[in-house]
């Protein structure tokens, strides 16, 4: 029986797949496989650390790997690779577990193995380690050249005005947004209490756009928040809510919607006609879909606060984002019929609601077709406008189709609690509308019992 021989240290083959790769280090350097680099060593405070290959990639999971360090099995980078008699490399975990499977062949080319010893492959593992030391390396470099960056950044901010000011906030916005270090390094440095800073009364549009795009990019805290909730700092984001531009809107929002989080907002902020106009407008704004699912998070959190739901209403919240419902993808669904629920629960709500011819058609044709939680919603608004009249109301749900959509949810898989909502509204249209088109009486008796 033929023995497999490994190959020299000089031309190693590296086969993944059909048609394998020859490498060796010579040609890997050549190639741009390793760029040139060997070891993998970091040197912190004077102290060389060797590189942990296992850390390396998890590191680097978001980097390209060369396919030849790539497990054929797992499709994952090899930390220990290993050859069989067919020339074939993978991770030896991965080859081991394949052959406790019962298996004999190899795995890639599917030929019987005459032997199944497996050999380490150490100048594939040599290659492996090198590359992604190389590529660790000058991540780590990088990152530190961002987080020097942007704390050099925070100290020109103390220094600079005018134009020079905006600048320097512009790019610190757009090192935070781009690296999770600059975010850390402006956290850990007192960045956010210095940005939040420059909000104020006479703070320009332009300075107070880009404070708050950085604002958004951090995890602020307690005290931040509330600092940045006095009144005349939310005076200013109201403001650029309604005349800045459409990537200012959306940040306001998203910030507003940060400093809602575990606390209760001054009743005056919540029911400013100028943020819940500032609002609706950006939601309703059909040139500039991205502000929709913004606006709809802050205005969930503000209706959740029980004495704002009335000017809600009365700035006309509810017609539009019913005529939104049919358009709308399953997030900003569940957002807008949360937002319409929590509205019908107040008498303004309701009679809007009613007064909205769409309202009962739309909302109607949702149910079987989204998720529990959405039919959820749209079955309490039902109940709350056929409750408000429920001779007129009925006939019109009933001629939309909702008879037969209760029935199916009544007798499909969804929870309980579904169930029995569908069962009561099923009664309320049984005792308002008499026309054959609801159900026979006795059918109707049947599937309520």
């Amino acid at each position: 029986m033929p023995m497999y021989k490994p190959n020299s240290y000089r031309n190693v083959k590296l086969d993944v797949g059909v048609g394998g790769q020859v490498l060796d280090l010579e040609t890997a350097v050549k190639d741009g496989v390793l760029d040139g680099v060997g070891g993998g060593v970091l040197v912190s405070a004077g102290v060389a650390e060797k590189l942990d290959l296992k850390k390396m990639i998890e590191e680097l999971e978001s980097i390209e790997v060369p396919s030849v360090f790539i497990c054929p099995i797992s499709l994952d980078p090899m930390e220990d690779p290993v050859t069989l008699c067919t020339g074939q490399t993978y991770e030896r975990s991965n080859i081991l577990k394949w052959f406790s499977l019962g298996h004999c062949t190899c795995p890639t080319t599917m030929q019987e193995l005459w032997d199944d010893t497996v050999t380490p492959n150490r100048t594939m593992q040599h290659l492996i380690y090198s590359w992604f030391s190389q590529k660790f390396l000058v991540m780590k470099k990088k990152s530190e050249d961002v987080q020097g960056r942007a704390l050099e950044l925070l100290e020109n901010l103390k220094k600079v005005k005018g134009q020079a000011r905006v600048q320097t906030l512009k790019e610190l916005r757009q090192v935070v947004a781009a690296h999770s270090t600059a975010r850390k390094a402006v956290l850990d440095n007192g960045g956010t209490a210095l940005v939040s800073s420059l909000l104020g009364p006479f703070t320009t549009h332009a300075v107070g756009s880009e404070a708050v795009g950085i604002l958004v990019n951090l995890d602020i805290d307690f005290a931040s928040k509330s600092n940045l909730r006095q009144p005349a700092k939310i005076s200013l984001m109201v403001d650029m809510l309604n005349e800045g531009s459409i990537e200012t809107k959306i940040n306001v929002t998203r910030l507003m919607e940060m400093l809602m989080e575990g606390s209760d907002f001054e009743n005056e902020n919540l029911s400013s006609l100028s943020l819940l106009v500032g609002l609706l407008r950006l939601v309703k704004d059909k040139r500039h879909p991205n502000g929709l699912l913004a606006g709809l998070g802050l205005l969930k959190s503000i209706c959740s606060h029980e004495s704002v739901r009335g000017s809600v209403v009365s700035i006309g919240t509810v017609p539009p984002l019913v005529e939104l419902l049919p358009s709308l993808n399953s997030e900003c669904l569940e957002l807008a019929l949360y937002i319409l629920e929590v509205l019908s629960s107040i008498p303004e709500g309701r009679l809007a609601l009613k007064g909205c011819a769409s309202t009962i058609p739309n909302v109607v044709k949702l149910l079987m077709r989204v998720s529990e939680a959405c039919m959820q919603l749209a079955l309490s608004i039902l109940w709350a406008v056929c409750m408000l009249a429920p001779e007129e109301c009925t006939a019109l749900a009933v001629e939309a189709g909702l008879a037969a959509k209760l029935l199916l949810v009544i007798q499909s898989g969804c929870n309980p609690e579904l169930k029995q909502q569908s069962v009561e509204l099923l009664k309320l249209c049984s005792l308002n509308y008499t026309s054959t088109i609801v159900i026979s009486e006795c059918k109707l008796t049947r599937t309520i019992q």
